[in-house]
This record gives structure tokens, C-alpha cells and sequence, in this order.
């Protein structure tokens, strides 16, 4: 829980500081790149610690993943320029995907499944207090003494984090099974670094789409990214086949609905409604409290159904999520006014998601192989980050197609949220073909040729 506090407190101080970093170091033509190299490496690193895992144990992943984030938060923080800050920050990126597969790894082989969701509602704990006073401290310390300091006080944190779990890690047994020759191990961690580069080309290519440069590096990313997610995810992705990929799509694409519409309510509360930074934030830190509520509530209905109801509580959380989606976007359509209903449909969308999220990963994490346990944990986030990643592209994209146009920002911000509506609706579809496995620590009378089909 450590460990998540302090890679989701980097994250949200980082987005408060931004502006402030890119203009120290002269480089605010590079703004966007301190988010997309943090996400870009954040998608190799789950997948090749997901293989790293499996390959050689969770106790080696987990030096190699902190040795990496330690790296990229000290060379963050010593910057001289803006491409030394990119470069920290995709070192991050690299050792946050990596530490968060690690933890999934070890929730799948340490916990039963029974147990499972609420370790997950746990967890969601170690989100509240970065959400709440994150991005207000990092205000604070960046105005008050400097930037570079929000990088430092990460060390004591995560220095923390790995001497509490060192001698639990190490002790863990896990069952050492290869996920195959070198050179498929090699081929994945390719196959990883070239989806990162079509991301990247996709990203850039959307900031600037108004242009034909900006059109052809959107399609080129497009036609360099389709083949290896077609390798790296798992069989049947595309097609939404029930199962383990109906599963990922649904809540890749919720996630992104979250996340996407947090950063641009955020915007569209600081520069459409005149609110302060700090009270922007606390107002969509409501979210983060009720998605802890719901998060807990789920591992108290899972343990009372012994897991039967959980695809029941995924449509029901994505359901409300569309309740909140739309009534944030009549909020803002308000022309003046409306902060209530934002902050209402920011707790509406953070029970939501709170309620779906800990239940599909339950579900996604029960569809692990024995011996590859890194690789279902590497789907998880490689889901999350990746959907999340494209959606608030997208979402720039069509911010600066609103300026150009002339169409006001308040418009653009509309227009995003009303994308992201359209991703939590495909969601609850994709939710209809999720299956369950009931398994049998759950229910010890049922015999193995018993268990439910998949």
C-alpha cells in the first residue's frame, strides 16, 4: 500500500507542477512529453516485469523495478534541461508500471481467491490521501521552496516501502516456471518497445491533427501499434470474445472514462468556472472517497456471495458511472453555476468505478496460468494505462481542434467528456460478456469436475 501512495502521489503532484517544471527549464514546447514519456515506458515496464517475474521470482522484479524508479526520481529532480526531465520521467514510468505488476503478481500467488477482493479494496486506501492533499502539497512546496523537492521526498517514501516488504518478498515461495526460451522473452520485450513508439507517434500526431503532419504520424502510430497489441494482449481482444478479454476491454475502457474525465473536469473547473487550482482538486478528490467506500462495500457483498455476484456489481458499477458521466456534462453545459452538480457527479462516477474496479481485476486475476502470474498481472495494467493514455490524447487532440476552430475551451471540454461517455457506455456492453470462475477455496464442497465453465 506503501508503494501505491507514493507512486499515486508522484503522479498527481507531477500534474500540478507541470507547468511550472516546463517553464523552468524552458521547454513548455515539450509540456505534453512529461506525461506521455512517464505512460510510454509505463507500458514496457509492466510488460517486461510481467515476463521478468515469471522468469526469475517477484523478489527479483521488485529490486530491479525500485532500482529503476529511484534512478528516474533522482534524475528528475537534478534536471538541467527539459530532455534530462523527460528521460527522468520515463525512468519512472518504467519502475511505477514495474512495482504495481509486482504487487499484482504477488496478490495472485499469495492470496486466495476468496481473499482477493479485498486486499484490491485495500488498496484502493492507498489512493485516498495522495488524491486528497497531492496536488495542494506539491502546489505549495513548488511555490514555496522548489520543484525539485517533490521529486526528493519520494526517496524517503519508497526507501520505506521496500525495507517494511524486503523480508516478506524474499520469503514469498514462488513457483519458478520459464515462460518459455530466451528468445520469446526477447521477442515480448520488443514487441512492447515498438507499441511504445507507434503510442508515441500516435500521441504526437494527435496534439497537432489540424495538420497533414499531424494526420499522417495519427495513422502511422495506428498502423504500428494494431499488429503488436494483437501480440501482447491476450487472444480475442479485438473480437470482445467472452472471458478474460471481454473482461480487459470493459475495464479499459471505464478506466479511461475515469481518468480522462478527472483531468479535463479539473481543466474545465480552473479556466471555465474560475475556481482555484486547490479547490478544483479537493472537489475531484470526492471521487476518490467514494471509490474507496465502494471499493470496500464490493469485498464485503464478495465474501456474503462468495464470489457469484461479481459480474452482477461490474455492470451495476459501470452503470452508475454513466449516470455521473452525464450529469457532468450537463453540469458544464450550465453557463454559469453548476459546481454542486460536478462535485455530485464526481462522487457518483468515483463509487462507480470503485464498485467495478477491484471486482474486474478479481475476475481477470482468477484467469491466471500457473507460472504466469506476471503476465495476467502485466495485462492489468498494461489496460489501464494504455486506454487511459489514448483516451486523454484523444481528449488534447480535441481541446486543440476546439481552439483552432474557434469553439471556446468550455466547448472542447464537452466535447472530450462526451467521448468519454461513449467509452463507459461500450464498456457496460463489452461487461455483458464477462464470465466468472467460481473457484474452490471459495467453495470447498464443490468438487473440482464441478467448478463452473469459464
Amino acid at each position: 500500500m506503501l508503494v501505491l501512495t507514493t507512486v499515486a502521489f508522484e503522479g498527481l503532484a507531477i500534474t500540478t507542477i507541470a507547468a511550472t517544471m516546463a517553464q523552468s527549464l524552458q521547454g513548455i514546447h515539450l509540456y505534453g512529453w512529461i506525461f506521455s514519456a512517464f505512460l510510454l515506458s509505463q507500458l514496457i515496464g509492466t510488460l517486461v516485469i510481467g515476463q521478468l517475474v515469471d522468469k526469475r521470482g517477484v523478489f527479483t522484479s521488485l529490486l530491479v523495478s525500485f532500482s529503476i524508479f529511484v534512478l528516474g526520481t533522482v534524475v528528475a529532480a537534478v534536471s538541467f534541461d527539459m530532455h534530462m526531465l523527460i528521460a527522468g520521467r520515463a525512468l519512472q514510468g518504467f519502475g511505477a508500471g514495474a512495482l504495481i505488476t509486482c504487487i499484482y503478481t504477488c496478490v495472485t500467488l499469495h492470496y486466495s481467491d476468496a481473499l482477493r477482493t479485498q486486499i484490491l479494496a485495500a488498496f484502493s486506501m492507498a489512493f485516498v490521501l495522495p488524491s486528497l492533499i497531492g496536488p495542494y502539497l506539491a502546489g505549495l512546496i513548488a511555490s514555496y521552496m522548489s520543484w525539485r523537492f517533490v521529486f526528493w521526498i519520494v526517496l524517503p517514501l519508497i526507501g520505506l516501502a521496500l525495507s517494511l516488504t524486503f523480508r516478506a518478498f524474499r520469503a514469498l515461495q514462488l513457483r519458478q516456471v520459464l515462460t518459455g526460451p530466451a528468445q520469446q522473452a526477447d521477442s515480448k520485450t520488443l514487441h512492447a518497445i515498438v507499441l511504445a513508439i507507434g503510442t508515441g507517434l500516435l500521441l504526437t500526431g494527435l496534439g497537432m491533427i489540424t495538420d497533414w503532419t499531424g494526420i499522417l504520424l495519427t495513422l502511422g502510430g495506428l498502423v504500428v501499434m494494431i499488429p503488436q497489441m494483437r501480440i501482447l494482449l491476450p487472444k480475442g481482444t479485438f473480437a470482445v470474445k467472452k472471458g478474460l478479454p471481454a473482461t480487459l476491454v470493459s475495464r479499459g475502457l471505464y478506466v479511461a472514462c475515469y481518468f480522462t474525465t478527472e483531468s479535463f473536469v479539473i481543466l474545465a473547473l480552473t479556466e471555465v468556472k474560475g475556481l482555484s487550482a486547490d479547490l478544483a482538486g479537493l472537489i475531484v478528490a470526492a471521487g476518490s472517497l467514494s471509490w474507496s467506500a465502494a471499493a470496500w462495500l464490493q469485498a464485503k457483498l464478495d465474501v456474503r456471495d462468495q464470489g457469484y455476484g461479481r459480474k452482477g456489481r461490474v455492470m451495476a458499477g459501470i452503470g452508475i458511472m454513466i449516470a455521473g458521466t452525464v450529469l457532468v456534462i450537463l453540469a458544464l453545459l450550465l453557463s454559469e453555476g453548476g459546481i454542486i452538480l460536478i462535485l455530485l457527479s464526481q462522487m457518483i462516477t468515483g463509487f462507480g468505478v470503485g464498485l467495478a474496479n477491484p471486482t474486474t481485476a478479481a475476475i481477470a486475476l482468477q484467469h491466471a496460468v500457473p507460472g504466469k502470474e506476471g503476465d495476467m498481472s502485466a495485462n492489468l495494467q498494461f489496460v489501464d494505462s494504455f486506454y487511459m493514455g489514448v483516451s486523454i490524447g484523444v481528449g488534447g487532440a480535441l481541446i486543440a481542434l476546439s481552439e483552432t476552430l474557434q469553439w471556446g475551451l468550455s466547448t472542447g471540454v464537452v466535447m472530450v467528456l462526451t467521448l468519454q461517455l461513449l467509452w463507459v457506455l461500450f464498456s457496460f456492453l463489452a461487461s455483458l460478456r464477462i464470465t466468472e470462475l467460481v473457484h474452490q477455496e471459495h467453495h470447498p464442497n464443490i468438487q473440482s469436475k464441478e467448478k463452473l465453465p469459464m
